[in-house]
């Protein structure tokens, strides 16, 4: 089969949080051709007025999936999933799949109590309790807010040691209260092995990705996909320069992406 015919995946962040749903998916279908658009010039998503957000994702998603004739969307951001999916549904004739805390299995595992680490707009969102008020399970819920870890996991990808002391101290508010904790952001898969080492390894920790992936599966199989021997294309997209750009395509190369590139579309985010 010819890479052109393979089906295209588009995997959407504010940051490079996403390659982690971008892992599950891969490790499900490794043979999608998949793009990867991250909107840094805008990072933090949380910060954005709303309609500003709605405005930028679909926008830049709109356009890309138009260039490169993507098959499904999927919006591995939190912030964005909840505000811009109904909008990007409407606007575009593909499939789009977003992301919501795992609550639900959590609470199902859970026997002491929950822990939702996220950024501080998700767990202030009206969306994250109504989650909490729908499927908890009665079991109570820790909600921890925290931009800093987000950047934490930036800077991981980019090769920088994450501080233990300091990743200690953000989660020490779950200690002893929890005994599952939802990753709420797709930013800290990236670092999963520190958070469990952080909570003295006797935290499960439960995140989106691999349902994110069986979802992706379902929905491309439905359109009769044609499976192939060879993996499929990755490139890498960003809409401004990233920063410390050098060391990030290190990390990048070994997911089996091209160096960022910045995305420019004529009349995209013209101010």
């Amino acid at each position: 089969m010819r890479a052109s015919s393979k089906k295209k995946v588009l995997v959407f962040d504010s940051g490079v949080g996403g390659l982690s749903v971008f892992q599950e998916i891969h490790r499900l279908l490794p043979y999608m051709d998949y793009l990867y658009l991250f909107d840094n010039e805008a990072y933090p998503y949380g910060e954005l007025d709303q309609d500003v957000l709605i405005s930028r994702v679909n926008q830049l998603v709109s356009a890309l999936v138009e260039d490169h004739q993507v098959d499904i969307v999927v919006i591995a951001c939190n912030t964005a999933s909840t505000i811009v999916l109904p909008s990007l549904r409407e606007s575009l004739s593909i499939p789009v799949v977003g992301v919501v805390p795992a609550i639900k299995p959590a609470s199902l595992l859970a026997s002491q109590g929950v822990g939702l680490i996220a950024t501080p707009a998700t767990v202030t969102r009206q969306y994250t309790h109504e989650l909490i008020r729908d499927f908890a399970q009665g079991k109570p819920v820790e909600l921890l807010g925290s931009t800093r870890l987000v950047d934490m996991a930036e800077e991981k990808l980019r090769g920088q040691s994450i501080s233990m002391n300091e990743l200690k101290t953000i989660l020490s508010p779950l200690r002893d209260k929890v005994d599952v904790a939802v990753l709420g952001c797709t930013h800290f898969p990236l670092m999963k092995e520190e958070i469990h080492q952080a909570l003295d390894g006797e935290v499960t920790l439960i995140d989106s990705g691999e349902a994110i992936a069986r979802r992706v599966k379902a929905l491309l199989f439905n359109q009769e996909i044609e499976e192939s021997k060879e993996e499929g294309a990755k490139k890498i997209y960003a809409s401004a320069p990233p920063w410390e750009e050098d060391a990030l395509n290190v990390c990048l190369a070994k997911l089996g992406f091209n160096p960022v590139q910045v995305y420019r579309h004529p009349g995209v985010l013209d101010r």
